[in-house]
């Protein structure tokens, strides 16, 4: 079988495509034909070397998130059988419940070894079934950037409800599928970005009102008065350095702010948290049972992920390339058919 490693990390170019004998499942595992992966910003620090204190192990095989076809079982697998769409899991062990100390380090493409290979080995607990609507390339954008929005929107002290407002940082992949969880949900979506292209987009997409971050450098002002003063239910604050406050700014009295991935950070106040009762949240992606509500919401709803482009298998590092341009809008997909 064709798969892709990290002998070293440093740069999109030590991504090396090699072979390996294709393995067996003992009890309990899932052998899966891989047919599509996606891009998260994690996997470009990943192969970048900047995941982490310690980095990955030499040879990792990266990315999270996959889709593909089920070909083998070994003895005692009853959760799925020969011929299921599936998706894994980001962490391989959080079935369900809170976080704990032992989940992070089944996670894929990072701690362990992840999804960029023709064919790879689950256990059976570490898999999902696909909704049907969904293509195996709309499939592997979920694991991820999904189940991270849907934890940030649901999974806290405030659910997200009709009539809520949420504010979204930028358009990658968490922020698309927040828009779209939005919109199922009845509430209202403020999407932010530095490109009219791209806010001319979510705004055919449904974001019911957009700023551009860069001719509105203190937009927290802009949200204030898109809501009449009182900010929005939901920050989904992934904007890196700097935005933080001005996320804290944007929530209502009592609001919530979601702190998704490396990129956020900064400087902040405590004051303006206690002084707005905000609820901070950190956000690391979801267990298996948030994936499966998930996706029942998505086969509801008919949700489309969006996807940016796909590219060949023999094309990864032009993926990479592509996602490290931060051109993308949505997801950027390999396809390893």
């Amino acid at each position: 079988m064709r798969l892709y490693t990290l002998p070293k990390t440093g740069a999109i170019s030590d991504l090396t495509l090699t072979e390996r004998d294709t393995p067996r499942p003992a009890r309990g595992q899932v052998l899966v034909r891989m047919r599509a992966a996606s891009l998260n910003y994690r996997d470009l620090m990943v192969v970048t070397g900047k995941y982490g204190r310690g980095g990955v192990a030499p040879n990792r095989v990266p990315l999270s998130d996959g889709a593909g076809d089920v070909v083998e079982i070994g003895e005692d697998v009853t959760r799925v059988a020969v011929g299921d769409r599936v998706a894994g899991i980001f962490m391989q062990n959080w079935l369900g419940g809170e976080v704990n100390d032992s989940h992070p380090g089944s996670a894929l493409g990072g701690a362990v070894d992840g999804v960029l290979s023709d064919y790879v080995l689950f256990d059976q607990q570490g898999l999902v079934t696909l909704p049907e609507h969904l293509s195996f390339e709309e499939g592997a954008t979920l694991p991820c950037a999904a189940v991270t929005a849907w934890n940030a929107l649901y999974s806290g002290k405030s659910p997200l409800k009709t009539g809520d407002s949420v504010l979204l940082l930028g358009t990658g992949g968490v922020s698309m599928f927040g828009l779209q969880f939005a919109r199922a949900a009845g509430a209202r979506a403020i999407q932010t970005s530095s490109s009219d292209d791209k806010l001319a987009r979510v705004r055919e997409l449904g974001a019911d009102a957009t700023i551009n971050y860069r001719q509105t450098p203190e937009w927290q002002q802009e949200v204030q008065r898109l809501t009449d003063g009182r900010g929005v239910d939901h920050v989904v604050e992934v904007g890196g350095a700097g935005t933080l406050p001005r996320s804290i700014e944007s929530a209502r009295l009592g609001g919530q702010v979601n702190l998704i991935g490396v990129l956020t950070g900064g400087e902040i106040n405590p004051t303006d948290i206690m002084r707005k009762s905000v609820l901070m949240r950190g956000i690391f992606v979801g267990s298996r049972e948030m994936f499966e509500q998930m996706n029942r919401a998505i086969t509801q709803h008919r949700i489309k992920p969006v996807i940016d482009r796909t590219f060949a298998f023999d094309d990864t590092h032009a993926a990479f390339e592509h996602l490290e341009s931060q051109q993308h809008l949505g997801k950027v997909v390999i396809n390893l058919d």
